[in-house]
């Protein structure tokens, strides 16, 4: 055998070794970044939630800032009843919605049948809580404070019915008594023999 041949020999297995190399090494270049973007697919991704309202969704609804509402709550308690009416309208104006709204309406409408309140005026309070009661909707949550303030107007309605018809009741009776005793008048007269005087 030639020495060219023998040295080919030789070499043949470092030559398949070598591109056996090489072919591994670029076949491993090309495949990490797709093994990478694998594993990097594979990995849990934290949802991302946005706080946007959805039309079929049960979100909470946004709290109110009750901040001017108790501060007409606390100074309510010390009397100082036109403070506390300022704090009510200052509470209807920051907060703009519909229950707000009514909060400070029935808050004010009671703070006008306090009798020691300057604002004091039972008749247009009656009528004003009369008119507001018509629009407040049975699942609006009102503050638990305007809710008793808003029994008490309840209540004061009532014993204001109750008032009305009771001077209606007695004045029937006295228009009743009146007619007794005028037949009972007429009746003693014819008794004695007396020409009854005429009915007015």
């Amino acid at each position: 055998m030639a020495a060219g041949d023998t040295l080919s020999a030789m070499y043949r297995p470092i030559k398949f070794l070598v591109c056996a190399g090489c072919l591994l090494l670029l076949q491993a270049c090309g495949s990490s970044p797709a093994q990478e973007a694998t594993d990097e697919s594979t990995e849990p991704v934290p949802e991302i939630t946005l706080n946007m309202p959805q039309s079929n969704c049960s979100c909470e609804e946004e709290t109110q800032d009750y901040t001017f509402l108790e501060k007409g709550f606390n100074t309510l308690h010390e009397r100082e009843y036109l403070e506390s009416l300022e704090y009510f309208q200052r509470y209807q104006r920051i907060e703009k919605n519909a229950v707000a709204d009514v909060e400070a309406k029935i808050a004010i409408a009671y703070l006008s049948i306090l009798p020691d309140s300057p604002i004091y005026d039972s008749r247009a309070a009656r009528a004003s809580y009369r008119e507001l009661r018509r629009g407040i909707q049975p699942d609006w949550k009102l503050h638990e404070k305007i809710q008793l303030m808003q029994d008490s107007l309840e209540t004061f309605l009532e014993i204001q019915r109750q008032l009305v018809e009771l001077e209606q009741n007695n004045a029937d009776l006295r228009s009743e008594l009146a007619k007794r005793e005028t037949a009972i008048k007429r009746l003693r007269d014819l008794t004695l023999g007396r020409e009854p005087e005429p009915v007015e």
